[in-house]
């Protein structure tokens, strides 16, 4: 799938390119909170996973988001991204 078409992100831990809608979007406001955002659309720097558990798990082991946010992320929202998938 080729990575400018619209509504294409990709997934912060294993890198493969997907639709906005098989994936999760975390989100950093810019007072630092980071949640996971369910609308897709909440202000704040983003990043994408897909709706998997080896994602999820990957992303967990690799640390994708504390790289994306560039801070440590909650453990609260992990636990948040392993309940939705």
């Amino acid at each position: 799938m080729a990575s400018n078409a619209p509504g294409v992100r990709r997934c912060a831990a294993c890198r493969a390119h997907a639709p906005k809608t098989e994936m999760i979007r975390i989100c950093k406001s810019s007072d630092g909170e980071i949640f996971v955002d369910e609308t897709g659309k909440a202000d704040g720097r983003g990043a994408w996973v897909h709706r998997s558990e080896a994602c999820v798990a990957l992303a967990e082991k690799k640390r994708a988001l504390n790289a994306a946010f560039r801070c440590a992320v909650p453990e609260s929202v992990i636990k948040e991204l392993y309940e939705r998938v």
